[in-house]
């Protein structure tokens, strides 16, 4: 005959406390690694490419299309995205890494403004860019800081807009222009 016990479990006693118990502590443990790991790693700071946005001008004015754009940037701005999946956008950001962007679309200024600034954006004053492929812009400024400007050329509503200064908004709103793009 044998002495073996057929149908017992191992050695110790086996309940849901014990299990909750090893769980914690997994999860405690995996914790305390991640911890542990993020105080040797630097942070991680990702540049984004800049892109070369008179060629994506060029090619939609070929196709038809007259966006609103700067001729040139302001001396270390970078263009980093152009976006024409609704209306025309262009976003760029500043020698000091604040963010502007220009959208050129159909809808109401409104709309805009709830969309790219804040829903409650207050009118401030009107400012006159003479230099500007339109000349009177309509200013507003978000509790966050963010500022904007927007103007109605035909059809489409030009908003200008970011958490650069008013002044290096109205110096890219002075660069406005829907002259064909040169070679």
């Amino acid at each position: 005959m044998s002495d073996a016990r057929v149908g017992r479990p191992g050695r110790y006693q086996r309940s849901v406390g014990g299990l909750v118990a090893a769980l914690v502590l997994t999860v405690v443990a995996v914790g305390g690694l991640v911890w542990l790991l993020g105080l040797f790693r630097s942070d991680l700071e990702v540049e984004r490419e800049p892109v070369d946005y008179l060629d994506e001008i060029a090619a939609l004015q070929g196709a038809g299309i007259e966006p609103v754009y700067p001729a040139t940037l302001p001396g270390d701005w970078v263009a980093t995205s152009v976006d024409t999946r609704q209306g025309f956008q262009l976003q760029m950001l500043t020698g000091d890494d604040e963010f502007v962007g220009i959208v050129q679309d159909r809808a109401e200024v409104s709309a805009l403004l709830d969309t790219f600034v804040d829903e409650d954006a207050p009118t401030t004053e009107i400012i006159t860019v003479p230099a500007s492929v339109i000349e009177a812009w309509q200013g507003y400024e978000d509790e966050g800081g963010d500022t904007a400007y927007a103007a109605t050329l035909g059809e489409d509503t030009i908003l200008v807009y970011g958490s650069a200064s008013p002044a290096e908004l109205e110096d890219l709103i002075g660069r406005l222009t829907t002259d064909p793009v040169e070679d």
